[in-house]
């Protein structure tokens, strides 16, 4: 008992003592509330409006919604779907990120820049852009169902999709993580194994994959929380398998229930965060990997040549498959009516660009609003967590992290009902649509700021402060220049993410603040699917043209994903 008094007391003497340092520094201290309030207001405020919505459909408090939602078997069969698939997914994700990561960094194969580039185009991709390939493909009159094997009765639509398409555009976030994991392993570890007389087989399963473990598990809970959030590919391709955030989703703007809308929402997040925190504050702290830096002269040792020649054909089949879907995708916009007639037209162009234009000048006018103060925000964010000291740091550093955690549909669903009546009434207006955008990616900013101060020395921050420097000029001339790689990389993420976001805006958008996303999934809900396909080109376009001018003026990123970023 003394010794936890004892504690407590030292914990008390220090937050005073770093409250006192903080009210020293004006800019610091208004930093440290504006941020704070900021969090608050657009990201605890919208789930706490969910949470109040699900729990007083009366407007009285009562849990009559969620009895209602667990006595119904069709709800209950929609939860284990939405569970099953983020299984399923997560698991064939991180084999096929591990696989090309390992490919990359420890199988000595031909052609890596082009494997490397395929692991990370899906990225880029538009949300339904996989599924309109697969519909073009596999569906009832697909090219390979109906032309080549003459199938009549294939459905690709349900499980099978799903798993498809989720396993095909979010296997790049394991990848991205277990690069960063493969790379940080000290070779010398595996060839000391070797010399030891162990087979490169046994090397690969008792020294690669155990050192591995954090991140694996890392990427399969990201990957897991994707697929629960992802509402793009459900919504076109799912068929009778109902998952949570489609049935979320019509509730809320189908059947006009918000009360229902919310708690479905609710029963969505509580997986998503669990396995948020699971990754965060469990998985992320079990790291095996060396991190004192590799020696100047290293050597890989390859696996056999029979091992080499099955990574690079898996590698090979799945580039091949992904750069199917954008030639689909491509062959689609110009095939006046795919499956029954295959004449050449540009009227899916005519009639794309007549009412798409606008979306297409909403998107980037959007994106480009909230691209630069979300990467900012971001870096300000990392600032605070790594150079700074005060009370309530941690809290701060899980609340600018939770939006990543939350579904976009509970995102979506929050901001209208948070937005919706003064003081802040911005349903309908751009205003909206940006701050949804800045909160919802500016994690990725923030981890990318994170593992880059990490890695700086504070005595060159310091050496500014006591040469008389505020902490405003230090931040501006000194910090920002040292973390421009993970500022680009923020900014790029940002635009990638404003450009392609579904499940949260399809809520926000309006008449006159459209976007590209929305846009394409209505023309596939009513089966335009030559304008979606050229649509979906419009935004591939947009942004490998937007990157490539970044690239040019602000220069390539150069990152590395943490284990548990």
């Amino acid at each position: 008992m003394e010794e936890n008094r004892s504690k407590r007391s030292i914990r008390w003497v220090e937050a005073k003592h770093q409250l006192a340092m903080v009210c020293r520094n004006p800019i610091l201290l208004t930093t440290i509330l504006v941020v704070p309030a900021l969090l608050i207001m657009f990201v605890i405020h919208p789930i706490g409006q969910v949470i109040r919505v699900s729990l007083t459909p009366g407007g009285e408090f009562s849990l009559d919604t969620y009895t209602y939602l667990l006595s119904q078997w069709w709800l209950r069969q929609t939860f284990r779907n939405s569970i099953l698939l983020g299984v399923i997914v997560a698991t064939l994700g991180t084999i096929v990120g591990f696989t090309f990561a390992f490919a990359l960094n420890r199988g000595d194969i031909p052609w890596k820049r082009f494997f490397r580039l395929m692991a990370q185009l899906p990225i880029i991709s538009p949300p339904f852009m996989f599924c309109l390939s697969v519909i073009l493909l596999l569906g009832r009159n697909g090219i390979i169902t109906k032309q080549l094997l003459g199938l009549r009765n294939f459905d690709i639509y349900g499980l099978k999709g799903l798993v498809l398409v989720q396993t095909m555009g979010m296997f790049p976030v394991a990848f991205m993580v277990l690069d960063g994991v493969l790379q940080a392993i000290n070779p010398d570890l595996e060839e000391g194994a070797l010399n030891l007389g162990a087979s490169k087989g046994k090397v690969f399963w008792t020294v690669t994959v155990p050192l591995c473990v954090p991140g694996i598990a890392s990427s399969w809970l990201l990957v897991f929380v994707t697929s629960l959030a992802d509402f793009a590919n459900p919504v076109v391709i799912s068929g009778k398998f109902d998952v949570l955030s489609v049935q979320a989703y019509f509730q809320f703007t189908g059947l006009y229930n918000m009360p229902r809308g919310s708690a479905v929402a609710i029963l969505l997040l509580i997986p998503a965060m669990l396995a948020f925190v699971i990754e965060r504050y469990w998985v992320s702290r079990k790291s095996y990997v060396t991190v004192t830096g590799k020696p100047t002269t290293y050597r890989i040792i390859g696996p056999s040549k029979a091992t080499r020649r099955v990574l690079t054909a898996v590698c090979a089949v799945i580039s091949g498959v992904i750069l199917l879907f954008y030639i689909t995708v491509i062959a689609g916009a110009f095939v006046k009516l795919w499956g029954v007639d295959w004449s050449l037209t540009l009227d899916h162009f005519r009639y794309a660009w007549d009412v798409g234009k606008d979306s297409v000048r909403s998107t980037l006018v959007l994106s480009a609003w909230a691209t630069p103060i979300t990467g900012l925000l971001g870096m300000v964010i990392a600032f605070l967590l790594v150079r700074t000291h005060f009370p309530g740091k941690n809290v701060l550093g899980f609340t600018s992290m939770l939006a990543f955690a939350v579904p976009g549909t509970v995102v979506g669903i929050g901001y209208i009902l948070a937005f919706n009546q003064p003081p802040l009434l911005l349903t309908g207006t751009a205003a909206i649509i940006v701050l949804c955008f800045i909160f919802r990616e500016m994690p990725v900013a923030i981890e990318a700021g994170v593992a880059s101060l990490i890695q700086i020395d504070p005595s060159i921050e310091e050496a500014s402060t006591n040469l008389g420097a505020d902490t405003s000029y230090t931040f501006r001339r000194i910090t920002m220049p040292l973390v421009r790689p993970a500022f680009i990389a923020g900014l790029s993420y940002s635009f990638v993410r404003s450009m392609t976001a579904v499940s949260a805006v399809i809520f926000l958008v309006s008449a006159r603040w459209n976007h590209l996303t929305s846009l394409i999934y209505a023309q596939t809900e009513i089966m335009r699917l030559g304008a979606a396909s050229v649509l979906s080109l419009f935004l591939i376009i947009i942004v490998l043209v937007i990157f490539g001018l970044m690239r040019a003026f602000l220069g390539e990123p150069v990152t590395r994903v943490r284990v548990g970023s």
